[in-house]
């Protein structure tokens, strides 16, 4: 058995656990505001795992989500001159908040409802939102829209899929885990490059 196919049985094992939906809202609500690591990777696996309660989970997600970005609103707007040194010194997120600044002026609700469905880090906008002072309601549905399509997509496909797709997952997993830490590595250095 390889390093991926044993990863990918304790995170199905892990999604099992009662407490599972309450860390999911945890992550979830993170995520959006402070947090690097997106809530589908315990969305999919509790959807896998369980396909009859994946609505379920993905209602927890996308609740916890839209007030998590709530919370990076309130970051942006009342405390942005706490964070604006970390986010100047730290470069890594520099750049994707001057992006997110850019767009909100061409684009505003748009920017936050691609972002809430899209793999851009969504806290960065979150934070952006609330650092120009976008509209408070806006901001709240572009958010329930964006993450809620999201997520409800990831939780029906992988419900749909259910016993038949985990089997499918398992065979390819370790080509799969592979070629993502192959593209990581590229990604890398390229970018050093």
């Amino acid at each position: 058995m390889g390093l991926f196919t044993r990863l990918y049985d304790l995170s199905l094992r892990w999604s099992q656990h009662r407490h599972a939906p309450r860390y999911l809202a945890g992550l979830s609500f993170a995520e959006s505001s402070f947090f690097p690591i997106p809530p589908d990777v315990m969305l999919m696996p509790m959807s896998l795992a369980q396909p009859q309660r994946a609505m379920r989970f993905a209602t927890i997600t996308t609740l916890a989500s839209v007030a998590g970005g709530m919370a990076g609103y309130a970051i942006g707007h009342f405390a942005l001159e706490w964070i604006a040194p970390l986010i100047e010194e730290g470069g890594r997120w520099a750049e994707p908040y001057s992006k997110a600044t850019d767009w909100f002026g061409a684009w505003g609700f748009w920017a936050v409802l691609i972002a809430g469905f899209s793999p851009i880090p969504y806290k960065v906008f979150t934070i952006s939102a609330g650092a120009l002072s976008m509209a408070f309601l806006p901001f709240v549905l572009a958010s329930a829209v964006g993450r809620g399509a999201r997520f409800f997509l990831v939780a029906g496909l992988l419900s749909w899929g259910g016993a038949a797709m985990e089997q499918r997952i398992r065979i390819y997993v370790e080509r799969i885990g592979w070629g993502l830490v192959g593209a990581g590595v590229i990604a890398y250095l390229v970018i050093r490059a």
